[in-house]
């Protein structure tokens, strides 16, 4: 019954995490536009934006084309560690408790997700991969520079526009006036 109950448990904790993977696709929209991701190699031209689409391209060198992405190269291989992080790793042999990521102990699992965040973090900080946040956020700004010049053009030629209109309103109003008699 322990075990039924562990692994509806441990359902629900997965259906959750993956509830939330659709989270920073939404995010990206937030700002209204379609926004397309490009991954451009040497000197491989970018796809122009459209009015309705940013287009966000980062630029990689031509010899990382066909090759394994930085991210997924020889990270779980023990000799590209470095050699304190092997020599923490049997410092760590006896401890238990609570924070220790061990299964002795009370509260030990605690320490495995306090370690598997603290791994995350770092390797998000430490990461050369691209981020396309950033590059979004200033093709935006990019995009956001023109519209006050162009709103700014707009506006003027609505204004004479409809200075137009009035004069055309008023000679109208006034011949008007001079074809009636006057008694």
């Amino acid at each position: 019954m322990t075990r039924l109950l562990t692994a509806a448990a441990a359902l629900a904790t997965l259906g959750a995490g993956l509830s939330l993977g659709a989270v920073p696709a939404a995010a990206q929209d937030e700002g209204g536009d379609r926004v397309n991701q490009v991954i451009v190699y040497g000197e491989d031209p970018c796809p122009q934006s459209s009015d309705a689409e940013i287009t966000v391209c980062a630029r990689k060198p031509e010899e990382e084309r066909y090759r394994i992405p930085a991210p997924l190269r020889g990270v779980d291989n023990p000799t590209s560690q470095a050699w304190t992080n092997r020599v923490e790793a049997y410092e760590t042999v006896g401890a238990f408790g609570t924070l220790s990521c061990s299964p002795v102990g009370p509260a030990g699992q605690e320490g495995c997700t306090q370690q598997l965040i603290n791994r995350a973090a770092s390797e998000r900080d430490n990461g050369s991969d691209v981020r396309f946040s950033e590059l979004i956020a200033e093709e935006r700004a990019k995009r956001l520079s023109t519209i006050d010049s162009e709103a700014e053009a707009q506006q003027e030629r609505v204004e004479e526009a409809e200075e137009a209109y009035f004069a055309r309103q008023r000679a109208q109003e006034e011949a008007e006036d001079g074809e009636t008699p006057q008694p």
